[in-house]
Parts: C-alpha cells; structure tokens; sequence
C-alpha cells in the first residue's frame, strides 16, 4: 500500500484511516479471514532456566496465549478442530483461517519438530496462512530456512516480541535479548522472504510517552524489513510478576482517553504501507486486575475510531 491508496480524506480503501490487518487480508485473499489461536506446546528460554527463570514480568502461565485451544499442543490437526468449535457461534465454519502458534516460544524446538507440527497446520484445506509468535533469539538459521521453505506452500508470518527499544526497560521485564539481536533477525527473516510482524507494548512501568514513541518510531524507519505491528495495551495480569508489583508499588496506567489519543499518535507517526494488526489487546477478563476498562475492547476500538475523526487525521501523516 502506498499513499495513493489513500484518499483526500487519508482514509485507506476500506474505509479506515489506517492500513488495517481485516483490510490487508482481504486485499489478499479476496474475503474475510480468522485466526485460530493454537498452542505449540513449547517453553521459552526465559523460563526453563536457558535465559532465565519465570518470564517476563508480564507473561501470565499461558504464556500470552491464555485464548488458544489446548487439545494436544502436538498435534496441529486436533487443536485447529477443537479451536474452531470454540468460535463456532461466529465465525464460518469453512474458513479461512490463519493458524496461529500463540503461547510460549514457538520456534524453541528442534528443526524436525517445528517441520512436522507446522506442516500438519498448513496442509488443513481451510488453513490459509500461519502465523508464528516467538523471539528473536530462537530463530537459528536452520529454524529460518524451514519457515522460507513453508512459505513456499502457504503465507508464513512471523512474530516477534520486541515490547520496548530501551535497555534499562528491557532488562526491568526481563527480555532477554539485546536490540541488536531484533535486527540482525528480523532482517535474516525478510531476506529468506517472510513477513515480519513485531509487538510492542504501550504503557510499561517508567516509561514515558516519549520513550514509547521513540520505539514506535525506530520501527517506522526500519522498513521495509517490518511488515506489520502490534501496539499492545500493558495489561496486569494475575498470577505474573507485574501483578505483585503492581499491587506492592501501584505505577501509573493508561486511562481509556488517554490511550485512545496516544494510540492515534503512533499511527500518525508510522509509514502508511505497515499493516496494523493490532490497536490495544484483551487480556482474559479472569485475569484482568488492571486498566479495567480494557475488558471492553470493542468500546475502546470505537473510541480510537471516533478520535481519529474529531483529529482529522490517519496513519502516516506524521511519516517522512
């Protein structure tokens, strides 16, 4: 997509002012598309004592896939059954739909592991695309040439959890990885021909909105390596270490208005060709303790809708 894709009005062709992820995929599928949330059934090195030990500070027991089905992590074939039953009451049946590898680390396995359980996704007939959450560090050069060559068959994406640019931000959730591993990996990935889709995380502690737009604007100008972004409302969670300092030392948190407006600055600040797959996020309501108001996602996405309209304004204005 490119500015001529936009109208006066700087509303993209489906209606929005931003490039969004329901417009790119119909743009390249000719319909509408589902995610299903799945479970590798991996760890991450952040937690089996290879990096560290408990996760990030964020990370809630189902490793940031507390939606995903949980049939048989193994077993690709079962989960995506039993993950369309959970959405059968709204989506089609028939598809299609993006397999989605959500919880842990999904590329923290041997090769021979990761072909047979991603293969087994792509070859389900209503299976249109996967999609791969992981990090940066467990992306070996053998890992990455697996995913170019199922590429090859269907759309491969992979995820990578960047969260913060800043090294003292970096080390207080504890990532586990320099920034300059996220380069050198996300450009081996463009260049084996995969997409690239990268998380960030609005909102954590000490951070302030300068320094949260300086991460949205380092990923701006490292295109066209990215292909796509996550902007992701900091939630507190139960049973994580943020929850026990959250409520030991309570930190400041977004208000609904005030993440709304900052959102909506980040859009303005990124190139109007990056996919926007994501606005905000929704934790499990279970586990939800804070901001409560993000329960309500499709309140929150009206009023990032209705403010980009009263600030006349659309992703990439900002943009040189």
């Amino acid at each position: 997509m490119n500015h001529a894709d936009r109208n006066s009005a700087g509303l993209s062709w489906d209606g929005r002012p931003y490039y969004s992820l329901n417009a790119w995929l119909k743009q390249q599928f000719g319909t509408k598309v589902y995610k299903l949330a799945l479970d590798a059934g991996m760890s991450c090195p952040n937690r089996d004592g290879t990096i560290g030990y408990g996760g990030c500070i964020f990370c809630s027991q189902g490793g940031s896939g507390d939606f995903a089905a949980s049939s048989r992590p193994d077993a690709a074939a079962s989960q995506i059954a039993a993950a369309k039953l959970l959405v059968a009451e709204k989506i089609p049946d028939e598809g299609p739909f993006i397999a989605y590898f959500q919880s842990f680390t999904n590329t923290y396995a041997p090769v021979s592991r990761l072909e047979a359980l991603f293969t087994e996704a792509l070859m389900q007939p209503e299976i249109a695309a996967l999609s791969i959450a992981t990090r940066p560090d467990c992306l070996e050069p053998e890992k990455i040439q697996l995913l170019s060559r199922l590429n090859t068959v269907k759309p491969v994406w992979t995820e990578l959890g960047l969260q913060t640019i800043h090294p003292q931000t970096a080390a207080f959730i504890r990532r586990g990885y320099p920034l300059s591993c996220f380069e050198n990996t996300a450009k081996r990935l463009k260049e084996a021909g995969l997409a690239v889709i990268v998380h960030l995380i609005l909102g954590l502690p000490g951070e302030s909105k300068e320094q949260m737009l300086q991460s949205v604007d380092y990923l701006a100008r490292f295109t066209p390596a990215i292909d796509g972004i996550k902007l992701q409302l900091l939630h507190v969670l139960k049973g994580t270490d943020l929850a026990r300092l959250y409520e030991e030392h309570p930190f400041a948190l977004f208000t609904m208005d005030e993440y709304a407006d900052f959102v909506i600055t980040c859009l303005e600040h990124l190139p109007p060709s990056m996919v926007i797959h994501r606005l905000t996020g929704d934790g499990p309501k279970k586990l939800l303790i804070a901001p409560a108001w993000s329960a309500d996602k499709k309140r929150v996405l009206n009023t990032i809708t209705r403010r980009l309209k009263e600030r006349g304004t659309w992703q990439g204005r900002l943009f040189s």
